[in-house]
């Protein structure tokens, strides 16, 4: 679980980094930003104690402008980072954000297999169906047939549903936000790191540069009478919860409605908890049934050198293992 200050108040300002961004104006990766810095501080998180993992793209840059430990990975590589990191050292609250290219496409096989681990870390996907940074093109988040103004041609190939995939992944915490919902997206922040499992947010974030279809008068219904796409889950008969010890029956029901409200879409959008999935052990809890000091022990906390700077590693079991006795007259 995340480790909280008890020495002081933490506040957002405590995660404002004084330095010029470069998103686009009207980008919503403000508002995801923005957020992720309340929730932490809301939290009480002390910014020594967080790691933000980035990917490669325009939401990739977030980690430059939070005030904690950051690390830009490789394309699609920052689950496996982030699942390092958060294994080396259980005492981190890890948060990895990326875009719905660096996720979907190439970062997918790491999102199912970090889905079949259930790490307790937090996985914030920015999803504005193009790739902001090399120009606009279709990411797997765009329907199949939808022709942005960056496009040739219609996009040709089937949209990924990323919810769905979590789902039959694994993820243990499922959300939706929207990044002109900030005050619903902080508490949604909240909640995922708090989760204790693998927990995935998707943020539905309009791109005013390269998207114009779905923009930020889209999602608010301007082309229907302002009558918004966006609704909360919270404001309907919506429970996401399995309890812990919940029978198969149980389970699958729970499964199908998260089925029914991912598949939403056009008229209607949800957004908030999709799945809280409290039957289901982390990693962690597995590793250390497997190896009692784990936890007290963990690989990133363990002294690797003494007061003088020497290697503090005993290698000489290793070595008469390895070792070579030569007999009488020089043969081996």
């Amino acid at each position: 679980m995340a480790v909280k200050s008890e020495t002081r108040r933490i506040t957002a300002k405590d995660y404002r980094v004084d330095q010029p961004i470069d998103w686009c104006p009207g980008c919503g990766d403000f508002g995801i930003l923005s957020a992720l810095q309340q929730a932490l501080a809301r939290l009480g998180l002390e910014p020594h104690r967080v790691a933000i993992v980035g990917g490669i793209g325009c939401s990739g840059k977030s980690q430059y402008h939070i005030g904690a430990y950051g690390v830009h990975t490789l394309h699609g590589r920052l689950l496996p980072y982030a699942t390092g990191i958060k294994l080396a050292n259980p005492e981190l609250t890890v948060v990895a954000v990326g875009g719905d290219g660096d996720g979907m496409a190439i970062g997918a096989g790491h999102f199912v297999n970090a889905g079949r681990r259930n790490v307790n870390m937090t996985y914030i996907l920015f999803n504005n169906e193009v790739y902001g940074l090399t120009k606009g093109q279709a990411s797997p988040t765009l329907p199949l047939g939808l022709q942005t103004k960056s496009l040739p041609e219609p996009n040709a190939q089937g949209r990924v549903n990323s919810l769905m995939l979590a789902l039959s992944a694994g993820f243990t915490w499922i959300g939706r936000g929207y990044a002109f919902n900030v005050r619903q997206l902080v508490g949604l922040m909240q909640k995922a790191i708090e989760h204790p499992g693998l927990a995935y947010l998707d943020v539905l974030q309009p791109c005013p540069t390269y998207n114009n279809l779905h923009n930020k008068d889209w999602y608010a219904g301007k082309d229907r009478g302002d009558r918004p796409r966006v609704y909360a889950l919270d404001d309907e008969d919506y429970d996401p919860v399995i309890a812990e010890g919940a029978d198969e029956e149980t389970v699958v029901a729970k499964m199908g409605q998260v089925i029914g409200k991912a598949m939403e879409w056009g008229d209607r959008i949800a957004t908030g908890v999709f799945l809280e999935n409290r039957n289901v052990s982390t990693f962690e809890e597995r590793l250390g049934s497997r190896s009692p000091s784990y936890h007290k022990h963990a690989p990133a906390l363990r002294p690797i050198a003494d007061a003088e700077g020497r290697s503090l590693a005993d290698l000489s079991d290793l070595f008469a293992q390895t070792s070579v006795t030569r007999k009488p007259g020089g043969e081996a």
